[in-house]
């Protein structure tokens, strides 16, 4: 019997299959008039030919979410615990070069911003350390994830990928869900970007997410940096590589996010592909028709009122009350962040914009029974 086709030799297979720029306003039509798309119909939706049915692709994405999350949004925060880093990545404010403020949590201060975020109403939170095995290791991670089991109902993960007995471990400590950026699926472009440690490895990066599911996580999550390279390519790359996984692994739930390219310390050096509002839009609404089932999220990296239309059409989950330095939940921060916000609102200003347009914010959709 052959072997079966990785999952990373299938989402290449499809990087260049398509020639975006080849797409026609029939291609874009038709996709629009079909109840489930193929891979096809979601480039034609991806193509600059969609741009001029924009509102048509939002209104249907809307109809799917209202269909598949009712008018529920999640809310959410990140904790940003240590920001040491072995990556060389030339567009992170984290990158190991970058001459910034370090600093890592120890679990008393972890514990404080952990109260802080609790007392907003939360009960999920996202966890996230600098990919440096050496100063945030594995059982640092752990006792983090432990600790926040008091506080919260959901944990999701962003560090560096690990093994299956190591997600294993992190799953039986607490988290839930594990989330991996994979930044760009051109692999020459990754090469030119990821310069030196572990995350220039492009294969042990990319099958992340199957090796948390083997170790038991709920979930996975999924995305690209949008502007590092061709946005198309990368944003219909995040769908199919999601998409396989979901057939793979039918119980695991899936999330996407779309995280743009933003100022970050010492970053005059990049040349982003711009990716406007309305490109990310597109990029959203097509996900949504792609993957009715897909949690997406969208991040403080928006403005307010991008955030705000986004969540009403196709987004159900969103981030409040945020601070991407180290420590600055509960106090002054010890380190510098990773980039910069644009919607700093709070946990409450998010709320009340939430309930202007007739959505229900939920704190908690998981009940943890140990």
């Amino acid at each position: 019997m052959p072997n079966e086709t990785s999952i990373m030799e299938q989402v290449l297979a499809f990087h260049d299959k398509y020639d975006f720029n080849s797409f026609t306003a029939k291609d874009v039509q038709n996709a629009l008039n079909k109840d489930r798309i193929d891979f096809y119909d979601y480039a034609a939706l991806l193509s600059p030919a969609a741009l001029p049915f924009l509102e048509k692709m939002a209104k249907k994405a809307q109809l799917c979410t209202r269909k598949q999350f009712g008018n529920t949004i999640a809310l959410f925060t990140p904790i940003y615990i240590a920001n040491y880093c072995e990556n060389q990545c030339v567009y992170c404010g984290f990158n190991c070069k970058n001459k910034i403020h370090r600093a890592k949590l120890n679990m008393e201060e972890i514990e404080k911003e952990y109260q802080a975020i609790a007392a907003t109403g939360l009960k999920e939170i996202l966890i996230l350390t600098g990919e440096s095995r050496s100063m945030s290791g594995i059982e640092y991670i752990g006792e983090a994830v432990e600790l926040a089991k008091k506080y919260f109902s959901l944990i999701g993960l962003e560090i560096y990928p690990v093994e299956v007995d190591e997600y294993k471990y992190l799953h039986e400590k607490g988290a839930d869900f594990v989330t991996v950026f994979q930044e760009t699926y051109n692999t020459e472009t990754y090469k030119k970007v990821h310069l030196a440690g572990q995350k220039s490895i492009f294969p042990y990066r990319i099958n992340a997410q199957e090796r948390a599911i083997l170790g038991g996580m709920r979930g996975v999550g999924f995305g690209a940096l949008l502007g590092l390279d061709d946005f198309r390519h990368d944003a219909f790359c995040v769908g199919v590589h999601a998409t396989l996984i979901q057939r793979k692994y039918p119980h695991a739930e899936i999330a996407v996010s779309v995280p743009r390219l933003r100022p970050y310390i010492n970053g005059e050096e990049t040349n982003p592909r711009d990716v406007h509002e309305k490109e990310l839009l597109q990029i959203m609404c097509a996900y949504r028709l792609l993957m009715p089932f897909a949690s997406i999220t969208i991040s403080t990296r928006e403005r307010s009122d991008f955030r705000n239309n986004a969540v009403n059409i196709c987004a159900t989950k969103i981030s409040a009350g945020v601070s991407v330095g180290i420590g600055g939940h509960s106090e002054k921060e010890k380190g510098d962040e990773q980039f910069e916000i644009s919607d700093p609102r709070s946990v409450d200003e998010v709320v009340d914009a939430l309930h202007q347009y007739g959505l229900q914010p939920s704190f908690n959709d998981y009940i943890r029974l140990i």
